[in-house]
């Protein structure tokens, strides 16, 4: 396993840790209180629990070497364990919403101790917050979507503590114990909310979804890097194996070139690309030869075959990149307009 994986994992590792600690603290809170809406907190601390058990068996997964019978790797586990972890936050939430509404209904409403509470709830809330706010930031630098959604799960969390400790706070001094079940409920529909945002992100990985992020940020390293060898680009497609990437794309050079000197364009491209993405990216790409419409967007100056004037390069972008048709004069005469 390279040293990337074993950060990752590593990393998963203490947050998982911390993540029973955690629900030990808020379990504890919740025997002291009574508080349903402490329990709504608790309870999302058990779906951390088990999903970062989820999370880090598929990060142990996706880090495996290719194999025979996986060619492409291991790295979609990762979306399946994320998917999971939604779906897991979102009947946590429906879950908390139907005992809340239960609750206000009967009007049994007992709290005990509710300053003990609201401390355990608020130290919970801050050790959320900068694990979170780590996980993200480590995950948006392995490119890793386990650690993002974990980290952004977090986030969430501490956010909805503080909002929490608010709202004790205001039954602690107003003595409506009632308001203890409505803020459970607004918490339960907050929650719900951010495990269905998860479940959305782990299908459009599963499904192999564009990310036009991830493409417009490659583009322009392309657009500023590119040589005057580099006729047109096109027919870009990034997949997603996890935190490995695969590309495909169409490189067009001049016709003349031998496979020697086509393959040095290649092997500047790819130069171009590891350097810019700090995990595992494989190429597939398909050199095709220049045509005589091709002079045209072409600004290649020593060429001694050109059969048509230069008129203007074609600038880059996600739309044009990804369609298969090879790039003519008429994508700079009509550019594309975002609708």
């Amino acid at each position: 396993m390279t040293s990337h994986g074993k950060e990752i994992i590593q990393l998963q590792k203490i947050v998982f840790i911390i993540g029973i600690i955690l629900f030990a603290i808020k379990i504890l809170a919740w025997a002291l209180t009574g508080s349903v809406a402490i329990l709504t907190d608790a309870l999302e601390s058990v779906i951390n629990v088990v999903a970062g058990g989820f999370t880090l068996y598929s990060l142990y997964v996706s880090f495996l070497p290719k194999d025979h019978n996986h060619p492409y790797g291991h790295g979609k586990i990762e979306f399946i364990a994320a998917g999971i972890e939604g779906t897991l936050i979102f009947i946590a939430g429906v879950y908390i919403l139907i005992e809340a509404i239960v609750q206000l209904i009967e009007g049994k409403h007992t709290i005990n101790q509710l300053g003990y509470g609201i401390i355990l709830v608020g130290i919970a809330g801050a050790i959320n917050y900068v694990l979170g706010y780590v996980m993200i930031k480590k995950g948006r630098e392995k490119k890793s979507l386990p650690l993002i959604a974990g980290g952004k799960h977090l986030l969430s969390d501490s956010y909805s503590s503080i909002a929490l400790i608010m709202g004790l706070i205001l039954v602690l001094i107003t003595g409506q114990l009632w308001l203890d079940s409505v803020i459970a409920i607004a918490f339960s529909l907050f929650i719900a909310y951010a495990g269905f945002k998860i479940i959305r992100e782990a299908i459009a990985g599963i499904m192999d979804e564009a990310d036009e992020a991830l493409l417009d940020e490659y583009i322009t390293i392309l657009n500023q890097n590119r040589t005057e060898n580099w006729i047109d680009i096109h027919n870009i497609r990034f997949i997603k194996y996890g935190s490995n990437l695969h590309l495909d794309c169409h490189l067009t050079v001049p016709w003349y070139f031998n496979t020697r000197e086509a393959h040095r364009e290649y092997e500047h491209l790819r130069e171009v690309t590891h350097t810019y993405f700090d995990q595992p990216v494989e190429l597939f790409v398909h050199i095709d030869d220049c045509v005589t419409e091709s002079c045209e967007i072409c600004d290649k100056h020593d060429c001694a075959l050109r059969q048509m004037k230069f008129i203007q390069k074609v600038t880059w972008d996600v739309h044009n990149t990804t369609q298969l048709p090879r790039h003519s004069i008429q994508d700079v005469k009509e550019p594309h307009r975002p609708i």
